[in-house]
């Protein structure tokens, strides 16, 4: 069954206007028509920058994983290699950067397992996740933003993580589960 998806949007824009703006994202305020037809305000955050996550994968399942203080959750917080990459860019290119940027890792392939819409009901924030194999090991080139530690675990030890709370960034849950699973299946060969 072929849907057309703009006959599915029951939401009508009238006007809008840009609230807010910096080097990362726009907020903007739309006056619209809700589904049921009445006067309605929606916010939303979009992002000038891709959502990259980079699984690193070794041949003996480990994998690593960056520790940083996150100043909106004002936590520190363990994930996967993550960043932001150009709307132009191919978001393999920025996963590489990435990767080595964060963890001085350089891999030999990459490969897409997934993309995610983060926080749909708010903004436009679009992922995509790459697991990464064939790894060599060079100096990592973190940002002057970054205060990063490394850590080196198996990828059964970070699914542990994920599932005590210990990890709850979105991309790095996602990651990690679907990685856990595809090991499992046996539908990726280390």
């Amino acid at each position: 069954m072929n849907i057309d998806n703009d006959s599915l949007n029951t939401w009508k824009t009238l006007s809008s206007e840009l609230v807010y703006e910096s080097a990362w994202i726009a907020v903007n305020k739309h006056q619209t028509t809700n589904p049921a037809g009445k006067p309605a305000i929606y916010s939303v955050v979009n992002f000038k920058n891709l959502a990259i996550g980079i699984l690193p994968l070794s041949t003996d399942g480990f994998t690593w994983l960056v520790g940083q203080w996150r100043y909106p959750l004002n936590a520190y917080s363990w994930e996967i290699p993550e960043g932001g990459g150009p709307l132009g860019e191919k978001p393999v290119e920025t996963a590489k950067r990435e990767l080595k940027e964060e963890t001085g890792i350089v891999a030999v392939k990459f490969e897409e397992i997934m993309q995610l819409h983060l926080s749909n009901s708010a903004t436009d924030e679009h992922a995509f996740v790459f697991l990464a194999t064939g790894l060599s090991f060079e100096e990592a080139e973190p940002e002057e933003t970054e205060d990063l530690n490394v850590k080196k675990v198996h990828i059964s030890e970070a699914f542990d993580m994920v599932m005590k709370g210990k990890i709850t960034d979105a991309i790095s849950v996602a990651a990690i589960m679907k990685t856990t699973y595809l090991l499992e299946k046996k539908l990726i060969n280390l």
